[in-house]
């Protein structure tokens, strides 16, 4: 892939931003990578670099951005078979089982969701400014469920807009230790890194955390344990593990945030994504989609009715 050379012209009466300028005039851009790209001395603004992103056009003015080629990053592309529910031109819809890595990370460096993607579209290079899928969002390893990747970076951007917004409703079945205080209820307290152990996050006051609300309902009452639906409202890391934790009532499997001695037979966080509702690139009203429950949980509730 080649670098590509954009030529604008500022006409407004006004004065504006060079930041804001671009970020209207090349859409299919983030405003971060644009910002990147002009603090890598890759914009002129009449034949003059400019490293400014705050930089104040006026009416008259020629603006000049080199978009440079893709960085490519050690990924290997691997055959690995995916769950796909949904996929256009625009976007990709997996149903990712539990154990998969999203991401390669320390540790994992082969096996990914992103060496799978890489494999089964190698279109999707470049998104981002890297040669690698547009993931827009994570799941926990051992959580299993809904997740959405970008073919193309107009429709990163469309997508990381709907997820600031909160306009994506992302609904997960938790299966907890105990049952919550009520039936529904609406949890609402801040998440950061813990302080005493770097793998973990924490509950942690509002000068030192994020905010974060889940909203979670009962659908079904176990002796010992709860069918929850959540539904989370912001995307912080370990959130749904964490909150449910938080009320004392942590996801059976869970061997960081729940408890040691587990009472039903689990190898891993009965944690799924089964609901994601969003709008589609070109599209006006939002659509849903849904991944059943994998037969491994499928079996825990069964036992549990017994």
């Amino acid at each position: 892939m080649d670098e590509k050379l954009i030529d604008l012209k500022y006409s407004a009466p006004h004065s504006e931003r060079l930041d804001h300028f671009l970020v209207n005039q090349l859409p299919e851009f983030t405003r971060t990578r644009l910002q990147g790209i002009i603090k890598k001395e890759l914009v002129t603004v009449d034949g003059e670099i400019v490293t400014k992103t705050g930089f104040k056009l006026d009416a008259g003015m020629s603006v000049a951005v080199r978009i440079p080629p893709p960085q490519p990053i050690a990924l290997v592309p691997e055959s690995i078979p995916l769950n796909i529910i949904f996929e256009n031109d625009d976007v990709i819809v997996v149903n990712k089982p539990a154990g998969m890595v999203v991401h390669p990370s320390a540790g994992h460096h082969s096996g990914t969701l992103v060496h799978a993607a890489l494999a089964h579209a190698p279109e999707m290079e470049g998104i981002g400014g890297e040669i690698r899928p547009g993931i827009v969002h994570r799941l926990d390893k051992d959580t299993s469920g809904l997740i959405l990747l970008a073919k193309n970076d107009r429709a990163l951007l469309w997508l990381q807009k709907q997820f600031k917004s909160r306009a994506v409703q992302k609904i997960y079945l938790a299966l907890v230790d105990g049952a919550p205080p009520t039936p529904k209820g609406r949890i609402e307290a801040p998440i950061g890194r813990d302080p005493a152990h770097r793998k973990k996050m924490a509950i942690v006051s509002a000068t030192k955390g994020r905010n974060a609300i889940s909203e979670y309902r009962t659908l079904e009452n176990f002796e010992k344990h709860t069918l929850l639906e959540v539904n989370i409202h912001t995307g912080r890391t370990h959130q749904i593990r964490l909150h449910c934790a938080f009320i004392e009532t942590p996801i059976a499997g869970d061997r960081l945030y729940g408890h040691r001695k587990q009472h039903v037979e689990i190898s891993r966080q009965f944690l799924h994504a089964a609901r994601l509702t969003f709008t589609l690139p070109n599209e006006e009203k939002p659509r849903t989609f849904e991944a059943p429950l994998p037969e491994e949980l499928e079996s825990v509730l069964a036992e549990l009715r017994r």
